[in-house]
């Protein structure tokens, strides 16, 4: 007989579709009254699949009491409560690696466009700027500059591949030293942000982050620094960044992740110096279909050998 698979909200279309000729899928999304259903049958289901948006919490977990396996497609683990799945024995696989190149990828495209004024500029150019005789304002350059990382993981180092390539010179904070890097370690963040031009934020989110990237750390910054959010949004203390991007306190940011999404703050879309993306740092073609191939392999070796590919615990 097939396993059991609880899906927990829509997936690529080709990622159901292999998940349902391999398993017995139910797709929790289509029940009128998921609550209900869980009661009535949570028991059935040996395994449980979700993007890491949703994740699992503890009444999740509770409500599915034969449950074996989580899989969870995205790096993101701060929707998953993974104290419970580990005191219930519960394995948990996720899909890091693969996103690591999209996710660097735009964190650049954020940090040349909030720096150039590219997104600016192109409203300028639609709304007829351009032939009228006002001249864009100039902007800022890239190449030399001086860039702080919060968070030096897989794609924290991705990241500075790419920014080494503009000679940008890098330090970077972390909890503790990196081994095997050539970049300088700052143990202060308010430090990093006082010596950085551009401050790129790619923490892990969760509690012990939260709010991270205070106001002193965006003071620090400063009125011409600009600061990159391809992490979560829980990183930065959104209220605090919003006031000091109002008030000229700091020269710009580019940002892929929000305190509350989808909701952005109204402020955020009346400043020009912002750039602000949904959410969309993994969103190819190439790195979905990796994300969905590494999520399936998960279920796949664990109903085979007991362990998942890439364990989050």
């Amino acid at each position: 007989m097939k396993e059991r698979v609880l899906q927990n909200g829509r997936l690529l279309p080709a990622l159901e579709a292999d998940l349902a000729g391999r398993y017995d899928l139910h797709a929790l999304w289509r029940e009128a009254d998921p609550q209900a259903f869980l009661a009535a049958h949570g028991g059935e289901f040996a395994g449980y699949i979700a993007s890491a948006r949703l994740g699992i919490d503890a009444a999740m977990l509770a409500a599915l009491p034969n449950l074996r396996v989580v899989s969870i497609v995205g790096v993101g683990l701060d929707a998953v409560d993974l104290d419970a799945a580990r005191a219930r024995g519960v394995a948990v696989g996720y899909t890091p690696q693969v996103l690591n190149d999209c996710v660097a990828d735009t964190a650049m495209l954020l940090l040349l466009d909030v720096a150039r004024r590219g997104s600016e500029a192109d409203r300028f150019v639609r709304r007829g700027g351009w032939t009228q005789t006002t001249a864009f304002p100039l902007s800022t350059s890239v190449t030399g500059k001086r860039l702080g990382i919060v968070g030096l993981g897989r794609i924290g180092r991705a990241i500075a591949k790419r920014c080494a390539g503009f000679d940008m010179e890098i330090r970077y904070h972390n909890r503790r030293p990196v081994a095997d890097v050539p970049y300088r370690y700052e143990a202060s963040l308010e430090g990093l942000a006082r010596w950085a031009d551009f401050l790129v934020v790619a923490a892990a989110g969760g509690q012990e982050s939260r709010n991270l990237v205070s106001a002193p750390i965006l003071d620090a910054l400063g009125p011409r620094g600009f600061l990159v959010n391809i992490a979560r949004g829980g990183v930065v203390d959104e209220a605090a960044l919003v006031a000091a991007l109002a008030e000229g306190r700091l020269g710009g940011a580019g940002l892929d992740v929000y305190a509350d999404e989808p909701n952005v703050p109204p402020a955020l879309l009346k400043l020009d110096n912002t750039v602000l993306l949904p959410h969309m740092s993994s969103a190819t073609h190439e790195t979905r279909k990796a994300m969905a191939d590494l999520a399936l392999a998960n279920l796949d070796a664990f109903f085979a050998s007991g362990t998942v590919r890439v364990s989050a615990l």
